[in-house]
């Protein structure tokens, strides 16, 4: 095993043990030794696939789980200065945050940085934001998207709640909206009329460029 695919394993490692030190000093030995950032970010989206599936399995609790969060957004502030992905030659403004109920911010920092990195401008509003609170922004920055996380099932009604005030304020269709997070998946996105469900940070790049009608 080469240097590069030795650090890639131990990267992922440290993640999943939740060691912030470690995980850091090894997203940074990572790209001095030349690995593309979107490679190590992928590998530390694998990682917390590993952690999903630990905790599903009961292996893991909650502070286990949030101590990998705060590893793989240590190594992200690391390696999202790095990432590059091919601008779209318009792009544009994105309006994003978890939905009310919805205090998980990790998988929205990290959508939020891979938009930036393509380009888009972003305003992030946070973590549980209202469903009017989502809109009013979208307006105010004159936003064409609006980018919602939901990881808790219980609040999946509130995204009613956006596209009833967008249709009430005549914006659906002028304002695109993406889901993500844990909580959600396509059959979601169609149940609650959203315009487009993305699986991960890259995939939501591709589906608002698609909604730009950029690719």
């Amino acid at each position: 095993m080469n240097k590069s695919k030795a650090l890639l394993e131990e990267l992922i490692n440290a993640v999943v043990s939740g060691n912030v030190r470690r995980t850091r000093k090894l997203a940074e030995e990572a790209l001095n030794e030349g690995v593309p950032a979107t490679v190590a970010f992928d590998k530390m989206m694998e990682a917390m696939r590993v952690v999903d599936g630990k905790y599903e399995r009961k292996e893991y609790f909650t502070v286990d789980v949030a101590a990998a969060s705060t590893a793989m957004r240590e190594a992200f502030k690391v390696i999202e200065p790095h990432m590059k992905v091919n601008p779209a030659d318009v792009a544009g403004k994105i309006v994003i945050g978890s939905l009310k109920g919805n205090i998980q911010g990790l998988g929205k920092d990290i959508v939020a940085g891979a938009l930036r990195s393509a380009g888009f401008q972003v305003v992030d509003l946070g973590v549980s934001v209202a469903p009017e609170d989502f809109v009013e922004a979208a307006v105010r920055e004159r936003a064409d998207i609006l980018a919602v996380s939901v990881s808790v099932d219980e609040t999946l009604p509130y995204l009613k709640d956006i596209v009833d005030i967008l249709q009430r304020r005549k914006l659906n269709g002028k304002i695109k909206t993406i889901v993500g997070g844990r909580a959600v998946n396509e059959e979601k996105r169609r149940q609650y009329g959203i315009d487009a469900y993305a699986v991960d940070a890259w995939e939501c790049v591709k589906k608002a460029r698609n909604l730009l009608g950029q690719e």
